[in-house]
């Protein structure tokens, strides 16, 4: 075999016309690529060798990748503490192995891969951009946010409260959308190179404004039209909007693994809601609160008003019940009672 280092060139195998050697990072992405300009080529640390690592857990000259004699890329490894490995199998130092196909070993702690130009390309990508929305857009979602917030906090404090009792309820829903978004948009820097700290804020934004104006709109809608298995649907609001909004991020962060993340999400979106029925279920309000602790202005209500007597003749099964209730505790009392005697 030619050995020389400036012709890729080989007497047995056919040489590729052209090669490189990639650093893999975490991600699986290349964080180094060198060219091969001729075979044999050595990986080290040394400043004398082809493609040159930043690990010190590599030795110094501590790989050779030549042409093998049957064709294909062959690694030996070099006298080393470390080794390397192909395939899964681990190397020790002097050991041989030819590449599989897609050029993937490990040197230590180095995943790289080795890419000829006999390999087939994966297809081109399309890249995703994202629309620029208006300038104003945000800011307006931001006010709107914290309008609802104030209004909330205005219906629940005295007439005559002071500034600061609005300020914790308002500003602590935004200081945590805004770590919320900041901690995806970290994700996003991981798995796919870019910071997009706006799109995931207007993303959690978008996703609140919609729960908060559920829970205005639904207890209004169950009163004005006396529906109040409506109120049912309130309980379940939160788990759902909860799991598209993180199938939403998700699809940003690691579009790669939606699949995957929407089952995950979807399995314990189900759990969540399994344990809520439960709970209503347990505290006999299936359908519903027990009560409403406050109503909407009663020029709301658009179903007809209801006679006394009906209300009366509803609550009669309630008073068996309640009945049943009572005996059953005035029996068991009793039985304590000739206990201690």
């Amino acid at each position: 075999m030619d050995e020389q280092q400036g012709e890729m060139t080989a007497p047995v195998g056919v040489a590729p016309a052209s090669a490189v050697v990639e650093l893999l990072g975490r991600d699986g992405r290349a964080v180094l690529v060198q060219r091969v300009t001729g075979w044999p080529v050595r990986l080290g640390r040394s400043p004398g060798c082809d493609v040159v690592l930043d690990d010190p857990h590599l030795a110094p000259e501590h790989a050779e990748l030549h042409l093998a004699p049957g064709g294909g890329v062959q690694l030996r490894l070099l006298p080393s503490v470390n080794g390397g490995a192909v395939a899964g199998r681990r190397l020790a130092a002097g050991g041989e192995a030819v590449l599989p196909t897609g050029g993937n070993f490990q040197l230590a702690g180095c995943a790289l891969r080795l890419r000829t130009s006999a390999d087939v390309l994966a297809p081109e990508q399309v890249m995703v951009v994202h629309p620029v929305r208006h300038w104003a857009l945000l800011p307006l979602m931001l006010l709107s946010m914290l309008g609802f917030h104030w209004l909330d906090r205005w219906s629940a404090v005295d007439p005559d409260a002071r500034w600061v009792d609005y300020v914790s309820p308002m500003l602590t829903p935004l200081a945590f959308m805004l770590g919320w978004a900041g901690l995806w948009s970290l994700a996003s820097q991981i798995f796919q190179h870019r910071f997009p700290f706006a799109i995931h804020l207007r993303r959690v934004l978008l996703v609140t404004l919609v729960t908060q104006l559920l829970d205005w709109v639904l207890p209004a809608v169950a009163y004005a039209m006396s529906w109040p298995r409506l109120m049912a649907v309130e309980a379940f609001t939160l788990p759902v909007t909860l799991a598209v909004l993180m199938a939403w991020h998700s699809r940003l962060v690691w579009p790669g693994a939606q699949r995957v993340l929407n089952i995950g999400i979807t399995s314990l979106l189900l759990l969540w809601l399994g344990l809520q029925v439960a709970n209503r279920q347990e505290q006999q309000h299936l359908f519903g609160p027990p009560y409403l602790a406050s109503l909407p202005p009663p020029a709301l209500r658009v179903a007809p008003t209801q006679s006394t007597q009906s209300l009366i003749e509803s609550l009669q099964p309630l008073k068996a019940e309640l009945a049943k209730q009572a005996r059953k505790d005035n029996d068991s009392l009793g039985e304590d009672d000739s206990g201690g005697e």
